[in-house]
């Protein structure tokens, strides 16, 4: 066996990371040393919190700072506002579990043992919450018993509105004993709790966990669209607190088109929660945890700033602990054996890793204190919720709204980045190979706080569904992705068509055959026989016609711009509208809504469809977000085909392009069962209210009539 008691070499970077090799070193100075190191670091980013600086910032460090850091969560003292991370064991190797509740021990924090049951030496440590997730895996009465306190889990930042997923290949022996499942089998946890369905049904768990056990109970939630609500119901219920997790939080594993395009910034999270509970005179003796991307200390003194208790530091632990960031903790490879399957191969010195994940709770903590002291401020209580100690710069006058401080507005142009980053074109080739959705690891690396925006939708995120509202589980239940179109005589099983105009002949008919194979369509100009029923086609052979000029009967193929808007008005006798960006002068997402609202405005939407169609649509959150924008279905072009086959084998094209078209359906039932959707075409088409924007510069956000995230 492998015993890692040292630190592994940083890998070069090869693509844009929140976790950058300047965090990575830093979290790494903390842990060896125990000493602080920096505050108040000037990122580069597009991040909100990293666009929130202090008014006045002096990073002059003292190893014996004046301020206190204690502070105390539902009675219980803790020595700095410290929580560290819920981390399954299975998600997590066994030892880093020991290590982490160890630490928290040693240290006066607190830390959390994550969904997978608890592990016997865990269960020693008294410093520790146990979490009670909707699969119960492994949890019983003597479980519940241990530790200071309960969390019920209901949703996550890395996935919001589904639930845990833990991949069969980590399940060994030592897992399947304690979580109480097979080995070998993927264990998926149920997206909502079966016996919570209401903020009622949560009261009851809350007041029944409290009864049997005497034990303060916390509730853990997404950071989603209705989060001051949420937060709101969880206080009015009982609760003693509730952990709130960001975007972009850490995980074992999660499919990649949730962990993108669901959930918004804990900061913004954070900020409206506790307005909304100071506003209903809630907030007293009702705790926040913020969660989700504390990089460092300053990190953490901003969002106790903006309204949160304590904070919880999860990938930062195990950064401290020595992972490198290679995003491969849902294989069960990991090379600091921090997340590796529990195989005998390798495993983390346990003296080693304690030694510096307590060298880095003292450093984090000292280094909180002297940002305390060189804010004029002698404890850590003193912080929360000085909202005006902060100025934000280089945001939006709606995001300084939400944050409610002061601030430099900044209206940011939408297309900032590359179309087809490196990492897009990666999950498009896995997709086309394996044919589900794609499963990655640690927190998200998407637009915008990490990857530059290519186009409006980057900056949009979808809702998950918690608590107020049930989330639907679409790993055990059937979620209806389905679109009629042209009055009934077009039925897709998605909202997906693809161009196969100018396609490549080997191209067309694999594309063709899995369109037929899977109940899609194709837009083409000539119609292939056997193809007539699943062809939009020029040539007027296929289901339905399409043309540029006005035939009655015939969808209109019109250009992506302001004209479009006011051409359609003037359109009878046809079924409806092919909006083409490639064709025009102004971006798909603003021409979509703009004649979605003015169809609905003259009442007469249900008449027309609205096909949004441009060589620019990359993926199935696009398609998804652009389907709440308006459109009734959405014409992608067979280049994001080609991408997706890269330089691989362009062998078997007709089962690759099968795959890629089943993996967009089953992501879009995914996207659509973690917002609580059920059936796409009568409940997701034009539903802007799934949607809202992060940091969005106002012109567009009243364009698409989208609300800003944290907004309520």
């Amino acid at each position: 066996m492998l015993i890692i008691k040292q630190y592994l070499p940083i890998p070069k970077q090869t693509d844009n990371e929140f976790w950058t090799v300047e965090r990575i070193e830093h979290i790494r100075q903390l842990a060896l040393t125990g000493k602080p190191s920096k505050i108040f670091p000037k990122w580069s980013s597009l991040r909100i919190l990293d666009r929130v600086r202090f008014k006045n910032e002096d990073a002059r460090i003292s190893e014996t700072p004046k301020a206190r850091t204690f502070t105390k969560l539902a009675g219980i003292e803790m020595s700095a506002p410290l929580y560290l991370g819920d981390m399954s064991y299975g998600a997590l190797s066994g030892n880093p579990n020991i290590i982490i509740a160890r630490a928290a021990d040693l240290t006066g924090t607190l830390a959390g043992t994550g969904e997978g049951g608890l592990h016997p030496e865990v269960a020693k440590s008294k410093r520790i919450f146990v979490q009670w997730a909707s699969a119960r895996f492994g949890v019983d009465f003597d479980v519940l018993m241990h530790g200071a306190g309960i969390v019920i889990k209901i949703g996550q930042g890395a996935k919001p509105g589904i639930g845990g997923h833990l991949p069969g290949s980590k399940v060994t022996e030592p897992i399947s004993l304690t979580r109480r499942i097979p080995v070998g089998i993927d264990a998926i946890s149920p997206a909502p709790h079966h016996d919570i369905y209401s903020i009622e049904d949560l009261g009851q768990r809350i007041e029944a966990l409290k009864e049997a056990t005497g034990k303060p109970v916390f509730v853990k939630v997404a950071a989603t669209n209705y989060i001051p609500y949420i937060v709101s119901g969880i206080a009015r219920m009982g609760a003693d607190g509730v952990i709130i997790d960001g975007h972009g939080a850490g995980t074992g594993a999660t499919p990649i088109v949730i962990r993108d395009n669901v959930g918004i910034p804990i900061e913004l999270a954070v900020a409206s929660a506790d307005r909304v509970l100071r506003e209903q005179g809630m907030r007293n003796n009702f705790h926040i945890i913020a969660a989700g991307r504390v990089a460092d200390a300053t990190d953490a003194a901003k969002l106790i700033a903006l309204g949160a208790d304590v904070v919880s530091v999860g990938t930062g632990a195990l950064i401290a602990m020595g992972c490198v960031m290679v995003h491969k903790c849902h294989i069960g490879s990991c090379p600091t054996a921090l997340t590796n399957k529990i195989d005998g191969s390798r495993m983390i010195d346990t003296d080693f890793g304690l030694k510096v994940l307590v060298n880095y709770i003292h450093g984090f903590s000292l280094e909180l204190a002297n940002i305390l002291d060189n804010l004029g401020l002698s404890s850590i209580d003193e912080l929360k919720g000085r909202r005006d100690l902060l100025v934000g710069k280089g945001l939006s006058r709606e995001t300084l709204s939400v944050l409610g401080i002061e601030g430099e507005e900044e209206e940011l142009p939408p297309k900032l980045g590359e179309l087809w980053s490196r990492r897009r074109k990666v999950y498009l080739h896995e997709l086309i190979n394996k044919g589900d959705p794609v499963i990655t690891s640690m927190g998200s690396t998407a637009p915008p706080d990490v990857e530059k925006p290519a186009r409006i939708v980057d900056w949009l995120r979808s809702d998950g569904a918690q608590v107020t509202r049930p989330s639907i589980d679409p790993y055990r239940e059937d979620i209806d992705t389905s679109f009629y179109l042209a009055g009934g005589r077009i039925y897709l099983s998605l909202p997906v068509i693809f161009d196969i105009i100018d396609a490549p002949e080997d191209e067309r008919n694999a594309l063709q055959w899995a369109s037929l194979a899977l109940s899609s369509a194709v837009f083409t100009d000539v119609t292939s026989r056997y193809y007539e029923d699943i062809s939009i086609s020029h040539d007027g052979k296929g289901v339905i016609k399409w043309s540029k000029n006005y035939e009655a009967g015939s969808y209109i193929l019109l250009p992506s711009s302001e004209e479009a808007v006011e051409e359609v008005v003037e359109l009878k006798g046809i079924p409806g509208f092919i909006i083409d960006e490639d064709l025009g002068n102004e971006d798909l997402e603003v021409v979509i809504s703009e004649i979605d609202t003015k169809l609905k405005r003259m009442g007469i939407r249900k008449k027309f469809d609205l096909i949004a169609k441009s060589s620019r649509i990359r993926d199935s959150g696009d398609v998804f977000k652009l389907v709440a924008l308006g459109a009734d279905s959405v014409i992608m072009s067979y280049k994001v085909f080609e991408v997706a086959l890269g330089e691989g084998s362009r062998s078997d094209l007709k089962s690759k392009a099968f795959n890629l078209i089943s993996g967009f359906k089953k992501e879009i039932a995914l996207l659509a069962g973690a917002a609580g959707v059920y059936s796409v075409q009568s409940t997701l088409t034009g539903n802007r209210e799934l949607l809202r924007a992060i940091n969005l510069n106002s012109y567009l956000l009243q364009k698409l009539r989208v609300k800003v995230a944290g907004s309520l």
